[in-house]
């Protein structure tokens, strides 16, 4: 009885475990032919892409007193790409991104980030309740067969100043759960914050902030 028992189960387990996989999308059957997302500019279609915000992050670090770097990160973006691949010198692109919902290891320095200034004074980086940040491109330059600088005017606490984005296309193609024209792109930026006015610590909390941007769009 015991045998009959445990080979009843095992059976049910296998019956669930592949019926689970039946339903799943085909890129996870055995034996898919290949990635939903392709680095082909062949697939990209022209037209206006959502920002994907459950798929796009900003990432930055700054040094640490020169003892090291340290890291944080932002998501739910919103924004939008217009593009033509017959012409991707025309494209635009603009994002905002809640300051507000920075994800930091710390909590400490998290509350530092958005703690209001003291007696009214202006806070160390960008108080309790700050604005988006926003970039709206302004050039595109095609450097390469994937790869273009996309100058734009970068939005922090109310002041504006240019950013220089390296642009490289990952991937296009389908995504598998919603069918959705996907195009995919990495990025690297620096910028000196205090030319938007975050001048706390420097230079001992270093100056010149690294942007690493992966983000997902799709076609509306």
């Amino acid at each position: 009885m015991k045998r009959f028992t445990f080979v009843a189960a095992a059976a049910a387990i296998l019956a669930v475990a592949t019926g689970g996989i039946a339903a799943a999308p085909a890129i996870f059957a055995q034996g898919a032919p290949q990635m939903p997302g392709v680095q082909d500019t062949a697939r990209v279609t022209a037209g206006t892409y959502a920002v994907d915000p459950a798929h796009t992050l900003v990432g930055w670090r700054v040094s640490h007193f020169g003892f090291n770097d340290y890291f944080g990160l932002f998501g739910n973006a919103t924004g939008a790409l217009t593009i033509d691949p017959a012409n991707i010198e025309a494209a635009t692109f603009d994002i905002a991104i809640p300051i507000a919902e920075v994800t930091l290891a710390s909590d400490g320095l998290k509350n530092h980030l958005l703690r209001p200034g003291k007696d009214g004074a202006a806070p160390d980086f960008f108080g309790a309740e700050p604005g988006m940040a926003k970039f709206t491109s302004t050039k595109v330059v095609k450097t390469g067969a994937t790869s273009a600088n996309v100058v734009g005017d970068l939005t922090i606490n109310g002041k504006t100043a240019p950013v220089m984005l390296a642009v490289e296309f990952v991937g296009a193609g389908a995504n598998p759960f919603n069918k959705r024209e996907t195009v995919g792109f990495h990025a690297r930026a620096m910028m000196d914050r205090t030319q938007w006015g975050i001048n706390y610590g420097a230079p001992f909390v270093g100056t010149n902030v690294e942007l690493t941007i992966s983000a997902a769009f799709e076609k509306q």
